[in-house]
């Protein structure tokens, strides 16, 4: 089974519980408060992460990074798009240092500012 597959599917399964019962629904709950709550739960859970890798508890680590990613799936949906596009930008950038990759975005953002 491939990643992406895993996420195409959770993506499907978000999408699917949104527009339901919050009563029945965590996805549908958080979408009926709207983004910001969303976007509160990504805080939250990074905060998570941090503390779980500073415990160094491997299986702590895993279920920590795998509710972010799940509440990072539920902003993806939330502004219209998919984990497809970030796979999409990850294999843009794959093969390129993270000084290129940084130094292209800066100049990229100058290139904006000075339009």
């Amino acid at each position: 089974m491939r990643s992406d597959d895993t996420l195409a599917r959770l993506a499907q399964v978000i999408e699917e519980r949104k527009g339901g019962d919050p009563a029945m629904s965590y996805v549908a709950r958080l979408f009926g408060k709207g983004h910001d709550a969303i976007l509160k739960k990504i805080g939250e859970e990074a905060t998570e992460v941090v503390m779980a890798c500073k415990d160094g508890e491997a299986e702590k680590i895993v279920g920590e990074v795998a509710d972010l990613w799940f509440h990072c799936m539920l902003a993806l949906n939330a502004y219209g798009l998919a984990p497809a596009d970030v796979l999409a930008e990850l294999q843009r950038r794959e093969g390129l240092s993270g000084l290129e990759e940084f130094a292209a975005r800066k100049s990229e953002q100058r290139d904006k500012e000075g339009s």
